[in-house]
C-alpha cells in the first residue's frame, strides 16, 4: 500500500487534469490523473492512502456510478466531486451517499487545495478508526466463551454476585474471569472497559 497520500483526479478534460497536476504538485501534494473511471480502477490499489477527486460527468462509468461501485466493493477512499454549475444537485446527492465535499467548476485554487487536504485528514481518521476496530476485534476474539459472558454482564453494570448467580459459578471465579478480561482487553478500569466496548459497538454500527 502507498504510504504517501495521493490525490487521484478523474476528469475527461485534459486541461482540467493538467490544472490539477500543476496545482497539487506545486503545493507538495502527490497527484495522479485519469481520463476515465475505468483507467482509475485499473491503476488504483485498494488501501492506498489519499483521496479521489472525481468529475460527475465522465465517459462510460459516471462519477456517481464509480462512487457506488467503490462502496459496494468496500473501498473507502474519500471522494471529492467536481461539478459544473448544472451538476451541483448531483454532487450534493453524491455527498449524501458518502462523498466528503465537492468542488464547483471553475474552482478557486485555495478552496480546492483546502478541500483536498480535508479529504486527506478524513482518510487518516478513517484509517485510525479501522485500525482501532481491528485491534478491538482481535482482543474480543481472544476471549473465551465464559469470559465473553462475564464481559457482557460487566458492560450491563451487573455486580459480581449477580454475574455469579446468572452463570452458576462462584464469585471468586467471576473475579478471576474479570481479571483476565481486563488483561486481554488491555484496560485498567471497568469504566475504560465499558467505554471501549461501547465504542466498538458504535464503530460496528452501519453508518448512514
Amino acid at each position: 500500500m502507498s504510504a504517501q497520500p495521493t490525490a487521484y483526479v478523474v476528469d475527461d478534460e485534459e486541461s482540467i487534469r493538467s490544472l490539477w497536476e500543476w496545482l497539487l504538485a506545486s503545493n507538495g501534494i502527490a497527484v495522479r490523473t485519469f481520463a476515465s473511471a475505468a483507467a482509475f480502477l485499473q491503476a488504483y490499489r485498494s488501501g492506498d492512502a489519499g483521496c479521489l477527486v472525481l468529475d460527475v460527468r465522465l465517459p462510460g462509468m459516471s462519477g456517481p456510478e464509480l462512487q457506488d461501485y467503490l462502496r459496494r466493493e468496500g473501498i473507502g477512499i474519500p471522494i471529492v466531486f467536481m461539478s459544473a454549475h448544472g451538476d451541483v444537485r448531483t454532487a450534493v446527492n453524491a455527498m449524501k451517499g458518502g462523498a466528503v465535499d465537492f468542488v464547483q467548476k471553475p474552482f478557486d485554487y485555495r478552496e480546492a487545495l483546502a478541500i483536498v487536504r480535508r479529504a486527506f485528514e478524513r482518510d487518516v481518521q478513517e484509517r485510525e478508526r479501522t485500525a482501532r476496530r481491528a485491534q478491538l476485534a482481535e482482543r474480543l476474539a481472544a476471549l473465551t466463551e465464559r469470559e465473553r459472558g462475564v464481559l457482557q454482564r460487566i458492560v450491563e453494570g451487573k455486580a459480581n454476585k449477580v454475574i455469579a448467580a446468572e452463570l452458576d459459578i462462584s464469585v471468586k471465579t467471576v473475579e478471576a474471569h474479570r481479571a483476565r478480561v481486563m488483561e486481554k482487553m488491555a484496560v485498567d478500569s471497568v469504566a475504560e472497559l465499558v467505554q471501549r466496548i461501547i465504542g466498538f459497538s458504535l464503530m460496528e454500527a452501519p453508518r448512514g
